[in-house]
């Protein structure tokens, strides 16, 4: 056994709890004193809007962060600058021989901590990452050739084939605290004023940090066997709200995965289900991992020369999808509850996705960065898995000639308009079938409700889209691997 650190220093990114935490762990029992510390890092804060939810959500998770670690004697120091330079400083303060972190495979992640080692070195320290966000990562579930899979289905089998106890089990932190450390270092966490930014309207119900996601988690597990019953449906409570804080790491992935895994094995279905989407967030990790070009093309590269459309027009188009106002309610419904909360149901997400690119002919990528403004769960790697499956230009995407119809979603999921009088009051008096339609009700219905006529017709749409895509057919390269087609949209709203 190597001996024991004089000091190490846990630096804290999307891994905001204080049990079974990996890096935590590890450094407590490898250092007789533990300090930790998070940046407010200005690479990423400097580009958002002053009023962010996500930063909202942090303070609380860092409030609740740092709570937890000086009831176990420790403290959080909080730092409002560059990461990749305050860290660095930080571990010269106080003295550290190694940073421990966990790991974060997004590519300007990768070279930011590329960036710290380097410069750690120069006084000796290093830095030292783990898995933490995810079950499986990188090279761990792999082909029988050895490759990365490109298709879901055989990816979770290999997922469920391999997971164990031991793979799911948590780190005791609790058996190692007493090296945590305190130190006048640690002032509290700031306020939104603070570091430039201002309230932005947080709802209510996704609460603070690890004890929100417990809230959350205790709720779902008393309806968990109806997931897959009710998740399709955006007016009814189906999902477990907890996506937010699997993003910010609030929560254990290896605690719910555990939770949904031990129902399985005793019959429950709709743990089942929510556990296939927790495998998809391990999915779209690993081809992040394998494939950082599909983060800014298309993991197909014979998509990337689709004619998209252009232009004022294109531009007014995504200004109305944006703003709600497509005169498709469901799509509608869906983008107004987008900006009104900074969450989006699942099934909605696909709706949206494709009436962007399918219905209005616009660039995948102008959807996937207005998703990445606005949702409070934003993940990079299920965000843009999600959008390039909308689009069919990822791995196990949606075939392109596949293309939701609006209004026969709206009608099979919102059935009796419920969700879109939700967020479209000026059709709540529609009855329930020319909900789904209004451009069908008598013209005396709709006066005076300031409500859109369609952008489009979906039949004529469809068939632009047809055209559209057929340069795939003449460019297309092999699938990376054969298998099944069974993906739906992901930001993992699970």
């Amino acid at each position: 056994m190597k001996p024991l650190l004089d000091r190490a220093l846990v630096w804290f990114r999307r891994d905001l709890r204080a049990d079974d935490q990996a890096a935590l762990y590890q450094a407590l029992r490898s250092a007789k004193q533990v300090y930790c510390a998070f940046v407010l890092d200005r690479d990423i804060l400097d580009a958002l809007p002053r009023a962010d939810r996500r930063v909202e959500f942090i303070l609380g998770a860092l409030k609740v962060l740092d709570e937890d670690l000086r009831e176990r004697g420790g403290a959080l120091i909080v730092r409002h600058g560059t990461a990749a330079d305050e860290i660095p400083r930080l571990a010269a303060e106080l003295g550290v021989q190694a940073v421990f972190a966990n790991h974060d495979d997004e590519p300007q992640a990768l070279a930011r901590d590329t960036r710290v080692a380097e410069l750690l070195k120069a006084f000796s320290a290093e830095l030292r990452t783990f898995k933490d966000h995810v079950v499986f990562e990188r090279r761990e579930v792999m082909t029988a050739s050895g490759g990365p899979y490109g298709v879901f289905t055989p990816y979770k089998n290999a997922w469920l084939k391999k997971v164990d106890a031991f793979y799911l089990s948590s780190y005791p932190v609790e058996r190692h605290a007493a090296a945590l450390a305190d130190t006048p270092l640690a002032q509290g966490v700031p306020t939104l004023q603070d570091i430039g930014f201002e309230p932005a309207g947080l709802i209510a119900h996704v609460g603070q940090g690890s004890r929100g996601a417990q809230a959350l988690l205790d709720d779902f597990l008393d309806r968990i066997d109806s997931y897959d019953k009710k998740r399709d449906f955006p007016a009814l409570k189906g999902p477990s709200y907890l996506s937010v804080h699997l993003r910010f790491g609030t929560v254990s992935i290896r605690r719910l995965a555990r939770l949904a895994h031990d129902r399985m094995q005793g019959g429950d279905h709709g743990a089942e289900v929510w556990l296939s989407e927790l495998i998809w967030r391990d999915f779209y990790h690993q081809v992040m991992h394998h494939h950082p070009h599909a983060m800014t093309a298309s993991f197909r590269p014979e998509y990337d020369h689709i004619q998209w459309d252009t232009g004022p027009e294109a531009d007014a188009a995504f200004a109305a999808w944006c703003e709600g106002r497509t005169g498709f309610p469901l799509v509608d419904a869906a983008m107004r509850q987008l900006n009104q909360t900074g969450y989006m149901h699942n099934r909605l997400r696909m709706v949206a996705a494709s009436f962007l690119c399918k219905d209005l002919g616009l660039h995948w990528q102008r959807g996937e960065a207005y998703f990445a403004e606005k949702l409070l769960d934003f993940d990079l790697a299920a965000n843009n898995g999600g959008w390039q499956w909308a689009s069919s230009s990822g791995c196990d995407a949606q075939p392109y000639f596949r293309i939701f119809n609006p209004t026969s979603q709206s009608e099979k999921f919102d059935a009796h308009g419920a969700f879109i009088r939700r967020y479209c009051p000026e059709l709540a008096d529609l009855d329930d079938r020319a909900i789904h339609a209004p451009w069908q009700a008598a013209p005396l219905q709709m006066q005076g409700r300031g409500y859109p006529r369609p952008l489009v017709d979906h039949a004529a749409a469809r068939e632009r889209t047809l055209a559209r895509y057929a340069v795939v057919k003449t460019r297309a390269l092999p699938e990376p691997q054969a298998g099944p087609t069974t993906g739906r949209i992901r930001n993992r709203s699970a």
